[in-house]
């Protein structure tokens, strides 16, 4: 035991790992991505509300053509005069009455708030991915020693029957028996390793990283039911905090919003223009006349009214209605399948309690069981046949038991996220149940 103690130090816990998945997990970063997208959106809406300025300053030279008494244009007079002329504008609009504005602006407000909830719900996510990728390396870990023990008991119990055999105690039989039983699970135990390693690699595929020895879940679990232990109270939770359902929420509002847009496309709308025009002239055949002449300012309401489009707004305005009908089925879908999740999630956690229970029950009486027959075996009053069911009951009953006590603690976390509560402090919690 002393030289596992170094390993054991320095092993990766659920939070060293959880760490580096933040800092590198690619589906985390996309979410994190799509919400500053969504938030861009909203000054750029508000932009179209806001005053709008703009200068120019045109400037054109003029070449006049020389004519002959002919009447014939020979072209232009390269030795000629010319003429200048420089316009100065400045506008100013601001938007007085557009609805199709003021929709859009709030519609970019509730979609960014859509991609808010979406990247909370991504997060919480992402405990539960860490979770189950670090629980399924060491399930696979643990069922690889199981496998492993198996494979050793079947060795075992095969030169014991080699033993036996030229004792003349029991028949040669056994002997060809049992080979066939050890090389059986020697095949076995290669697949349970190709499944470990590609735990650890679903596990590198979060942090980017391989990772290293990972510490292991203790013996003593709390085996604590949910609290609240009320399933509706759960689903009622679920209905009101999860991000998804949330985040399809506001995407229905903001269909609202695109459907009153697309609707103002009938309405008219007002803008107060203000601008400022300034011309100068110059000409290089006529001494003293160049100059700017006076400015002009000119400042008004501007009243525009659609008349028709070519049938495009009512089709905008079916559109969204469309989409908003679409988006609502979704949100609905979402709920129930939500309120499902929820309850499985419940009834698992509350059922777990027993199943780890009984299956560490079932643990201890299988190995005295197989310590009774092996007992039997060598005096010769059980069969070789008896004695490796008794093997093979004990490894299945090994796997059960470390597949249900890992998937408790992954319901447990699974209920809280899908009741859109799942959060930090409850990394930190399991990871106090490591070792």
């Amino acid at each position: 035991m002393a030289g596992l103690a170094p390993a054991a130090a320095g092993a990766e816990d659920l939070l060293d790992i959880y760490r580096e998945a933040v800092a590198n997990d690619p589906v985390l970063a996309g979410a994190d991505a799509r919400r500053l997208v969504a938030a861009e959106a909203v000054p750029q809406a508000r932009s179209a509300l806001l005053p709008q300025l703009s200068a120019g300053l045109e400037m054109q030279q003029f070449h006049p053509g020389r004519v002959y008494s002919d009447g014939t244009d020979q072209g232009t007079s390269t030795g000629g005069g010319h003429s200048r002329q420089r316009d100065f504008t400045l506008a100013l609009d601001q938007t007085v009455v557009d609805v199709s504005k003021f929709a859009r602006e709030r519609g970019a407000h509730d979609t960014a708030d859509a991609q808010e909830e979406t990247y909370r719900g991504e997060l919480q996510s992402l405990y539960v991915r860490v979770a189950t990728a670090y629980f399924n390396v060491l399930v696979a870990q643990d069922q690889l020693e199981v496998f492993q023990s198996y494979e050793d008991g079947y060795k075992a119990q095969n030169e014991q029957a080699k033993v036996l055999v030229q004792q003349g105690i029991n028949p040669a039989a056994d002997v060809s028996q049992s080979e066939a039983y050890y090389f059986f699970i020697r095949s076995q135990r290669v697949s349970v390793q190709n499944t470990l390693q590609d735990a650890r690699r679903a596990l590198q595929e979060l942090t980017g990283k391989e990772p290293g020895h990972l510490k292991t879940l203790r013996e003593d679990l709390p085996m604590q039911p949910p609290s609240p232990n009320d399933a509706q109270a759960w689903v009622d939770q679920a209905m009101n905090q999860n991000p998804d359902i949330l985040a399809a929420g506001h995407l229905v509002k903001a269909d609202e919003h695109s459907i009153t847009a697309a609707r103002a496309g009938h309405l008219p709308t007002v803008g107060l223009a203000m601008g400022y025009d300034k011309t100068g002239a110059w000409s290089n055949t006529m001494r003293g006349g160049a100059g700017y002449g006076p400015g002009n300012t000119t400042v008004g309401l501007v009243l525009t009214v659609p008349l028709f489009s070519g049938g495009l707004t009512q089709s905008q305005v079916r559109q969204a209605i469309h989409q908003r009908d679409a988006d609502q089925d979704d949100l609905e879908a979402l709920r129930r399948h939500t309120a499902r999740d929820a309850y499985n999630y419940f009834n698992q956690v509350v059922d777990g309690i027993g199943q780890v229970n009984d299956a560490r029950g079932s643990v201890d009486a299988a190995k005295k069981a197989l310590d009774s027959l092996r007992a039997g075996y060598d005096i010769g009053t059980q069969s070789l046949t008896n004695v490796v069911v008794a093997i093979e009951q004990l490894a299945n009953v090994r796997s059960q038991y470390i597949s249900v006590r890992h998937q408790f603690i992954l319901n447990k976390l699974n209920l809280k996220r899908s009741a859109g509560v799942a959060s930090l402090e409850d990394i930190e919690e399991i990871n106090r149940l490591l070792q």
